[in-house]
């Protein structure tokens, strides 16, 4: 007796549990990693007495100086002539708070370099990003 596929047909359905657990799983790994994947910059910031907490919107925008002098936009490297170029394309609102947070080994000359390509972009809100002080 041969197999004839004409006479009993094919079977035209998918099969989708296989698919579903496989998202499922590809979803639980993403809940889970994508907080972690927010991390930032890392530097030594100076201490001071009086500190506020940065806000957790993503509206801000955070500058970055490193103790070796490389700059970053958030989590992007930029040299310091880039850095106004940058920020005319990235911050549409003039008036939008940008924070300076800077490694407290950084030459203060370079701080006040990258300070002043951020006002030359257009930038009228800058803060300043600290640690608290600890006794």
């Amino acid at each position: 007796m041969d197999f004839n596929p004409l006479e009993k047909g094919f079977l035209s359905e998918i099969n989708v549990t296989p698919f579903v657990d496989v998202m499922l799983v590809l979803l639980v790994i993403f809940m889970v990693t994508a907080p972690m994947l927010t991390q930032g910059v890392e530097v030594d910031l100076p201490q001071t007495k009086t500190v506020r907490t940065l806000p957790e919107d993503s509206e801000h925008l955070v500058v970055t100086l490193k103790k070796d002098g490389t700059i970053y936009l958030d989590e992007y490297k930029v040299k310091l002539d880039e850095v106004e170029k940058h920020l005319k394309k990235i911050v549409l609102d003039k008036n939008k708070l940008i924070y300076l947070q800077a490694d407290k080994d950084v030459a203060y000359g370079l701080v006040v370099k990258l300070m002043s390509r951020i006002k030359a972009a257009g930038i009228k809100r800058l803060g300043v990003v600290a640690e608290e002080e600890r006794e």
